[in-house]
């Protein structure tokens, strides 16, 4: 039996202006959009980012 996947996550303050390249910048680090929430000042948005952990 294989150990369970374990995840390494990121939080990104996006910029409306900004939000496909900061998004395609993660995703090239191989991070995945798991969502995304109002920042705690209720205006620039948050993305919550996962990817697989890299074994050491």
């Amino acid at each position: 039996m294989s150990a369970p996947q374990k995840w390494e996550y990121a939080t990104v303050p996006l910029l409306i202006h900004a939000t496909k390249q900061i998004l395609d910048q993660w995703g090239d680090e191989g991070y995945e959009l798991v969502t995304v929430i109002p920042g705690p000042d209720g205006s620039n948005p948050v993305a919550y980012m996962k990817r697989p952990k890299q074994e050491s």
